[in-house]
């Protein structure tokens, strides 16, 4: 099998096809601190693109409630299993061997989903590229089971009076949160190196993962090799179907949204409520490395600043989704999702500096993709008292800048400020003024 460089785990792995990387990579953060688990993203999706017959299970967007809820139930603690049988006890992560550009998490020393297959191949799952399993159809019916549904030891041996405590910054001992996911259009996807037809493939403009109807034959090889679980089989064609990542918006097709030409954010980014989404397109080498872009908001959030961090980097397969890690979160829970990177990330989000504030502000500003970003200082307008991770106290200052966002034509679309403006609605005009 051949080896490709995955610089999520600072190392070569296997992976079946020859390494290959398209022009730019689609790719997105997404902030489950402000995520709300309204389900707009979900509906989004499926009013637009899994409304017809055979698709009624099908979900390509979903807003599950961790650590219970799951779609398809338990996709990632049974993988996570199956991983740790495979290689007990060696599911580790070395943080100390770090560069930036080439392994900036350190290096997995464990094995990934296409490693495992390789050298502890599994009979009673028959032949494989990437290990896996196919979930039932049970697993399937419920996409928003156990949701709100907190865990803690708390619940056990406190009394009522006590809960107010077990809410407390920097970890909450009773929590939960919501983890909005969607295909990760990896760059060495599980479902492309499953596919014994060959007909899923990654698109050269934009990298975005896709199938072709025409040579699937309904195996299902991909849905049992996918990590994530986000290729999904259709009864009635009898053919596999997954997000497609909207690609006639990304080409700028939408003239309601692009007038221009402009390429546009998804569905489920431009209708999200809680503004948790931020979309790219980021450029890439020939060997796979990103074009170093500080002004993309993409590149700074995960590259300079690595404050969002890759779903579950340890199963080999290079997500392009990112998340900013819940910062209530217990931290041993967090490091087995999001990787090593964890405390540094919480961090920078518990009390972000003046340029980072800004960039934040950038989150489901517009339905255009911003390639590029520049900030206006303003004037000082406050100071705060924020709880850092190791329970200490800092103080944050708060200036009132305005960042501005451009799309790929240079045109600007984006002009927000931190201070989110006030406006007082005159008496005459509305009876309803304060």
């Amino acid at each position: 099998m051949p080896t490709v460089y995955n610089w999520q785990i600072g190392r070569e792995m296997s992976y079946p096809h020859e390494e290959r990387h398209p022009q730019t990579q689609f790719a997105f953060v997404f902030n489950p601190n402000r995520c709300i688990g309204c389900q707009t993203c979900t509906m989004a999706c499926k009013s637009t693109w899994t409304f017809s017959k055979g698709q009624e299970l099908m979900w390509w967007n979903n807003v599950e409630t961790k650590p219970y809820g799951g779609y398809p139930q338990h996709w990632d603690a049974k993988l996570l299993a199956m991983l740790e049988e495979a290689n007990p006890s060696g599911q580790v992560w070395d943080a100390r061997n770090k560069e930036t550009e080439k392994k900036p998490y350190g290096v997995f020393d464990g094995l990934t989903i296409f490693d495992a297959a390789n050298q502890k191949p599994r009979p009673d799952f028959g032949a494989q590229q990437a290990l896996g399993y196919l979930p039932t159809d049970d697993q399937w019916r419920a996409p928003n089971i156990h949701e709100d549904t907190a865990t803690g030891d708390q619940f056990k041996t406190k009394g009522k009076d006590d809960y107010g405590g077990e809410a407390q910054l920097p970890e909450h001992k009773v929590w939960f949160f919501h983890l909005a996911r969607i295909c990760n259009h990896c760059t060495y996807p599980g479902c492309l190196a499953s596919c014994p037809r060959n007909a899923i493939y990654k698109r050269p403009e934009d990298g975005v993962v896709l199938v072709d109807q025409g040579r699937c034959r309904g195996y299902r090889k991909c849905v049992e090799g996918c990590p994530y679980k986000k290729a999904m089989y259709r009864p009635t064609t009898r053919t596999t179907e997954k997000c497609i990542g909207c690609f006639p918006r990304l080409e700028g097709k939408d003239k309601t949204v692009s007038p221009t030409g402009a390429p546009a954010e998804t569905r489920c980014m431009a209708a999200c409520v809680g503004k948790i989404r931020l979309q790219g397109l980021l450029s890439i080498e020939e060997d796979g490395t990103w074009t170093e872009d500080p002004q993309n908001p993409l590149y700074y959030l995960i590259r300079q600043r690595q404050i969002a961090l890759p779903l579950y980097p340890q199963f080999g397969t290079e997500p392009n989704g990112f998340y900013i890690p819940p910062r209530w979160v217990p931290r041993s829970y967090l490091v087995q999702m999001f990787g090593p990177g964890v405390d540094h990330a919480i961090e920078q989000y518990s009390c972000p500096d003046r340029e980072l504030l800004a960039v934040l502000q950038l989150f489901r500003a517009n339905q255009q993709i911003v390639f590029r970003f520049e900030i206006e200082e303003g004037p000082k307008v406050g100071e705060i008292e924020v709880t850092m991770p190791d329970g200490s106290s800092k103080t944050q200052e708060l200036f009132n800048d305005t960042v501005l966002g451009f799309n790929k034509l240079g045109e600007e679309v984006v002009r927000v400020t931190v201070e989110e403006p006030t406006f007082e609605r005159p008496a005459d005009m509305h009876v309803n003024s304060i």
